[in-house]
């Protein structure tokens, strides 16, 4: 099947779509959507992996630790489920061997979600950040696999780590920085993904409108911020069609030759 949509970050194995994720993933394959679920600490990961081998096509993984998770964070029920609270009571130290052998599998096609998250943070734990970035980067590079960024509030500090240790390129998530930030990354030969904001929000559209058309990618970061006409609703893989039209129309380019970018930018990114 060639894809008609690509969604580069998602997370189907959530406890969010527990009751129904069968059902979930029949609605985006029936809307042409290839989809990489993304881990965010040991459990999540081995989770993304399970469900990417599950399925022959069009699904794919990534193995990390979310900034967040290198201490403890806030429960998140969508994420863990209501029983899940031990794995966002302590916080989780990058155990590199374990992570390499999640890697392992051929449905993984990235590091992370891995990067800095600057907001509410505690100063105190601004070094396990540093410390769990600069470990999965150096697995990225030893592996010759892409990294899956998460930023949040950081992106001059992770531009610098990156600039010092990256030797892959790879893709900055849910982007929501500005053109200027924007620009050091797309320098460096990394890819921007934008989310179901862009249907509802304009805060995005100078770098959606700069941004080369072969430096962008579409995503849900699902069951978060469902797009226009979903929004307010768990969001899911299958809006991202609503993410790539927004794009089409923001970029004033036509509908099909961006979908078919949009496709055709994660293929490359990932390999696949």
């Amino acid at each position: 099947m060639h894809p008609k949509f690509f969604d580069v970050h998602t997370h189907v194995p959530f406890a969010a779509y527990e009751k129904d994720r069968e059902a979930v993933i029949r609605r985006a394959r029936d809307e042409g959507v290839w989809m990489i679920n993304v881990g965010t600490e040991k459990y999540t990961s081995l989770n993304a992996v399970q469900l990417a081998e599950s399925v022959p096509e069009g699904m794919y993984a990534t193995v990390g630790l979310h900034p967040i998770h290198t201490d403890k964070s806030f429960h998140d029920k969508q994420e863990f489920g209501s029983e899940g609270k031990e794995s966002s009571s302590l916080g989780e130290v990058f155990d590199m061997a374990a992570y390499r052998e999640l890697a392992s599998s051929k449905k993984v096609v990235a590091i992370g979600e891995c990067g800095l998250d600057y907001y509410r943070l505690a100063e105190e734990t601004k070094a396990k950040q540093y410390a769990a970035f600069e470990a999965q980067i150096a697995l990225a590079n030893e592996l010759n696999l892409p990294l899956m960024l998460h930023i949040r509030n950081a992106y001059r500090d992770a531009y610098d780590i990156l600039k010092t240790h990256a030797r892959v390129k790879g893709n900055v998530h849910f982007f929501a920085g500005t053109w200027e930030e924007a620009k050091l990354f797309l320098n460096m030969g990394f890819t921007l993904s934008f989310t179901g904001v862009v249907t509802f929000a304009r805060t995005y559209d100078e770098t959606i409108k700069n941004a080369p058309r072969a430096q962008i990618l579409s995503e849900t970061d699902a069951p978060y911020v469902a797009p226009v006409p979903h929004r307010g609703r768990r969001n899911e893989p299958a809006y991202v069609s609503a993410v790539a039209r927004a794009i089409a129309e923001i970029r004033g380019e036509p509908e099909e030759t961006v979908l078919e970018a949009l496709v055709a930018n994660a293929r490359r990114v990932f390999s696949v």
